[in-house]
């Protein structure tokens, strides 16, 4: 077998597979080993960890198994790390999903995923996934290779080259939304902001599943202050693909600079509906609520994730600030308290303390906290009208 045989078949490759399933892991690497593939089986127990493992010296990996839904880092964050990495980017990757949902299918098609595998499979399947994906990338097509090649003009700074490049790859596959897309953004690059319009407008009218293109026009749509369009493009985006809520969360704080407070409002419950159980979503909502002094929605997502994690101390200081500045007294100071141990010179905490304490016409306790926060931040100026009332 010539050396470019071997490079070219699986048997001489090293496989990465990444998965938090131990017992995945291990069914994956038997059944590479049956078909005899793989020069080496390396393995991650997440994304994380297995960006570790690909950036390190001395990795060289030919083919890529990971799973969609992982801790950490899932497989379509570690997919988008590595197509933003030149000497990674190319690595042939293989999805593995537990059901191909309409929210899988459009983050794989957002990171460019090569193919995907829906759980559970024999290998049988693997086997022929693996094959398919390799003929494809071996031989790619004329809409890959024009997108490789205004890829890598882009990065060599030639943008006219790399948008005549992206016109050659829609022609090549006019049922395709990614020229349109690339087009689109190549545009914005350009300042063209109309033309960048158009391009994104006919992604989506090719593929109404282009979550990239529907963020795109919504960041356009702000740009030109066309608001209720910007927030109907974002939502979207989310009803899509609910796990995009980061960009969602961008437009809020652009909407909370710009003053735009009701249409904030209005994003971040479209973030809730479709991203009510992940804590850390709830959490940069509630703050984000906060800001925007709406006091009853930050509590709600404050009380959510206490559900869970009862005792965890941060959100116990949150949410009795909340409560505080939403007149809710009685159990704001329950929750305060209960964190006073963690963070009891946490200057907020002791404000909110005395102030609720003094609301509820209770100066004596009022008096304690106050003091306190006065023997810690002696000059300033809220805790000195507190403790004038409670005189």
């Amino acid at each position: 077998m010539s050396a470019e045989s071997e490079k070219k078949s699986p048997r001489f490759m090293n496989f990465l597979i990444v998965d938090d399933q131990d017992n995945m892991r291990r069914s994956i690497r038997a059944m590479l080993k049956l078909i005899n593939y793989g020069k080496e089986l390396h393995e991650a127990p997440n994304g994380r960890e297995a960006w570790k493992f690909l950036t390190s010296d001395n990795t060289s990996i030919d083919f890529i198994i990971a799973d969609y839904a992982m801790p950490f880092m899932k497989g379509t964050e570690l997919l988008s790390r590595i197509r933003t990495h030149k000497k990674l980017r190319d690595i042939p990757f293989l999805m593995i999903t537990a059901e191909a949902n309409k929210e899988v299918v459009a983050e794989a098609a957002e990171h460019e995923v090569d193919a995907y595998l829906t759980k559970p499979f024999v290998t049988a399947s693997l086997e022929h996934k693996i094959d398919e994906l390799l003929a494809r990338a071996f031989t790619p097509d004329p809409l890959t290779l024009h997108l490789r090649q205004a890829r890598d003009l882009e990065e060599k700074g030639d943008v006219p080259g790399a948008i005549e490049a992206v016109k050659m790859a829609s022609a090549a596959n006019p049922r395709s939304s990614r020229p349109f897309r690339e087009l689109g953004r190549l545009m914005l690059k350009t300042g063209d902001m109309p033309t960048g319009l158009k391009c994104f407008q006919k992604a989506i009218e090719i593929n109404r599943m282009d979550v990239t293109s529907y963020h795109y026009l919504g960041q356009i749509y702000y740009r030109q202050g066309e608001l209720d369009k910007a927030i109907s493009h974002f939502a979207q985006a989310m009803e899509i693909s609910p796990r995009h809520a980061d960009r969602a969360i961008k437009f809020v704080r652009l909407l909370i600079k710009k003053g735009t407070r009701p249409e904030a409002e209005k994003v971040l419950r479209l973030i809730l509906k479709n991203n009510g159980n992940d804590p850390d979503i709830q959490e940069e909502v509630a703050g984000l609520a906060m800001d925007l002094e709406q006091f009853t929605l930050a509590i709600k997502c404050y009380r959510t994730i206490l559900k869970d994690q009862p005792d965890y101390m941060l959100i116990n200081k949150k949410l009795g600030i909340a409560l505080q500045k939403n007149e809710m007294y009685n159990e704001a100071v329950l929750h305060l308290e209960k964190a006073a141990g963690k963070y009891g010179e946490d200057l907020d905490l002791l404000l909110s303390l005395a102030q609720a304490y003094l609301a509820m016409n209770m100066p004596i306790r009022a008096d304690k906290w106050a003091n306190l926060a006065n023997r810690l931040y002696p000059d300033n100026a809220e805790v000195k009208a507190i403790l004038d009332k409670c005189l």
